[in-house]
């Protein structure tokens, strides 16, 4: 399933939904196409338009203003693109820097998306004792930072320049 950037009137990121949401939010008049999927069109009766990749929205909608993105697990494997920050392998399991038998916590910053077999080697122990090193220093991303990781990494490539350079 393909998920869609939207944008409100001013250009800021809100939120993504998905694809068929993204078309009748465009038919509806509700949201203007910004830019298309180059080899996908959606198709109806009387419908053939462009399968949107990023809309937005024809009036500005007023967000809550949030500080910081919720942590999650998912979230944490999103922000490492599913990569493994001790091997760069497939990582599938996230893991505390600090441990939490030593007090760590569920943070952005004490959490890393890890392979479970390195997962499983650094045990309870830090990264220093257990002679491993991070190849990427977790982050805390802010909530259009963690929206935009949450796209695909051949959505993020196709973005406009403006928009992408803030998700790298």
């Amino acid at each position: 399933m393909r998920d869609t950037l939207v944008l409100n009137a001013s250009f800021e990121p809100l939120s993504t939904v998905t694809l068929n949401r993204a078309v009748v939010l465009v038919l509806q008049d509700k949201a203007v196409v910004e830019q298309a999927h180059p080899e996908l069109r959606m198709r109806g009766a009387a419908v053939d338009i462009p399968a949107p990749r990023v809309i937005r929205l024809c009036r500005y909608v007023r967000a809550p203003f949030r500080r910081q993105a919720p942590w999650s697990r998912r979230g944490v494997l999103v922000r490492d693109r599913h990569r493994c920050v001790y091997c760069g392998r497939r990582a599938t399991t996230v893991d505390h820097v600090v441990p939490r038998a030593q007090g760590g916590q569920d943070t952005w910053l004490n959490t890393v998306a890890a392979c479970a077999e390195d997962n499983h080697r650094k045990a309870d122990r830090t990264p220093e004792e257990a002679g491993m090193t991070l190849l990427r220093v977790p982050f805390e991303p802010t909530p259009a930072d963690a929206m935009l990781l949450a796209l695909r990494q051949d959505d993020l490539d196709g973005l406009p320049e403006w928009l992408a350079r803030d998700a790298a």
